[in-house]
């Protein structure tokens, strides 16, 4: 096990007035602290989804852990070949490399702080998916940044099976 010693000295605080907002229901994202204001730490947003909503398709990060944490709703979240539904409360963490996604439960909406540690760059990734779903940029883009985002697309049987 190595040890990861992130290097800041300010203290991160972020208001929810003060919070960038990148989309629109039926999927919204806070971002709330980049991987630069916590000296590579983590990077984490808040993501609300509304009834059944998808809040990420299948893919996988090879260099950080990804962690769900379930503040209201519920939500489906692929690890690797398992999906398991999360309610308020619980936390998911998914280790690097393994395959995974997250949606709200069909009648259900979900809010859910995630985390990825350490931290990358990601508040543009999130501002590009903005200039996707606007048309400004193909859904396409998006595989021409997966290595500079830490965020590689894939396929799950297990997850097309239970978002039919």
């Amino acid at each position: 096990m190595s040890l990861f010693v992130p290097e800041f000295d300010e203290t991160v605080i972020v208001r929810e007035a003060g919070a960038e907002v990148v989309g629109r229901a039926p999927v919204t994202v806070r971002l709330l602290a980049d991987s630069g204001a916590t000296g590579g730490a983590l990077s984490t947003q808040r993501v609300t989804l509304r009834e059944g909503a998808d809040g990420a398709r299948p893919h996988r990060h090879d260099n950080s852990a990804e962690m769900f944490f379930l503040l209201d709703g519920a939500a489906d979240i692929l690890s690797g070949d398992d999906v398991v539904t999360a309610g308020p409360g619980d936390l998911v963490v998914v280790p690097p490399g393994r395959p995974h996604a997250f949606a709200a439960v069909p009648g259900a909406g979900a809010d859910l702080l995630i985390v990825l540690t350490p931290g990358v760059e990601r508040f543009e990734y999130f501002r590009h998916l903005r200039r996707v779903a606007l048309g400004e940029a193909t859904s396409e883009s998006l595989l021409e940044v997966q290595d500079l985002y830490d965020n590689h697309f894939l396929r799950s049987r297990a997850w097309d099976a239970r978002r039919r």
